[in-house]
């Protein structure tokens, strides 16, 4: 059986649906539960069987009450409780063959097969009119993906990003940045484009070889801290979580648990960073995004700003 992966889906004995927010799922999975079998529900799948839809605290609230067990920093579900997995990529020819806007969207690219998938309700046949299109593009395909969306925009193939739209992510993503600074950082990012009346994402996911050395584990927790540091590698900043490794007197690693600052700055930038430290061996590292909206957490380039006279 391939691993499970982050942004796979699974589904428990009780035919709850959760998104895979972890790789390291060896024995339990890393996951959010977000559907719920509701014969009252408003997403309906391709069977007929009808969901009810969990934002983040709900579903916490929901395992805290029925599935105990699975209560953890994420939701933990054994191996042996799981079904079935939804894999993205293996799924992409059966979204796309009943989703015209998804097949549009890929025809646009040029990846590898078995290189890309959809996750999200469109993943589970659950997607609505307002559904977002999440592309998932795995390991080094995502960076040819990158450099191909920024060849669609620039040429007029696909459209540039519309302010009501950068309105729309900024509103949904609640950060504690400025509009200005979150636009001046996100449209830099390639990952995220407009396509008809909604927006798409492309999300980060290593392929199966690289699956080793993933951060895991949480450290004695050393309280909230703010840093300027230097970013000595960002190959993994648009993974999740996004891994920033700096040149700091005693932090080594800024993670981010957040979308919103994944792919934040380049190797090279310096960086401000406020979050909570946590000790790991003899280093420090420096994570954002320790509750859902980040409160009182970010990281910006203070290279980009001070290059755009902010």
């Amino acid at each position: 059986m391939k691993a499970i992966r982050l942004r796979d889906f699974i589904e428990d004995t009780d035919g709850r649906l959760y998104a895979v927010s972890a790789y390291d799922n060896d024995e339990r999975v890393g996951c959010v539960l977000r559907y719920v079998p509701d014969e009252h529900g408003e997403r309906v799948n391709p069977e007929g069987r009808r969901y009810t839809k969990l934002d983040f605290e709900p579903a916490f609230e929901y395992i805290r009450k029925y599935k105990p067990e699975y209560l953890d920093n994420l939701h933990r579900v054994p191996r042996g409780d799981i079904t079935k997995v939804y894999k993205p990529d293996e799924r992409i020819e059966w979204i796309a063959s009943h989703d015209e806007r998804v097949q549009r969207l890929l025809d646009c690219f040029d990846l590898p097969k078995g290189a890309v998938g959809c996750t999200g309700s469109r993943v589970l046949g659950l997607e609505n009119g307002a559904s977002d299109i999440d592309l998932v593009v795995y390991g080094q395909a995502w960076f040819s993906a990158q450099a191909q969306l920024k060849h669609l925009v620039e040429a007029g193939k696909l459209p540039r990003m519309s302010e009501e739209m950068w309105q729309k992510v900024y509103h949904k993503r609640v950060p504690e940045i400025s509009y200005e600074v979150f636009v001046l950082h996100e449209s830099r990012k390639w990952n995220r484009g407009e396509f008809g009346d909604t927006y798409f994402d492309l999300l980060y996911t290593r392929s199966y070889d690289d699956l080793a050395s993933v951060p895991t584990g949480k450290g004695p927790v050393l309280g909230r801290g703010r840093i300027e540091a230097t970013v000595t590698d960002a190959s993994k900043a648009f993974d999740s979580p996004a891994v920033y490794e700096v040149e700091h007197e005693s932090v080594s690693r800024v993670i981010s648990f957040t979308h919103t600052y994944s792919g934040q700055a380049l190797a090279g930038e310096v960086i401000e960073a406020q979050g909570v430290l946590e000790q790991h061996g003899d280093t420090q590292w420096l994570i954002v995004g320790t509750t859902r909206e980040a409160k009182g957490e970010y990281i910006v380039s203070k290279t980009l700003m001070e290059s755009a006279g902010i």
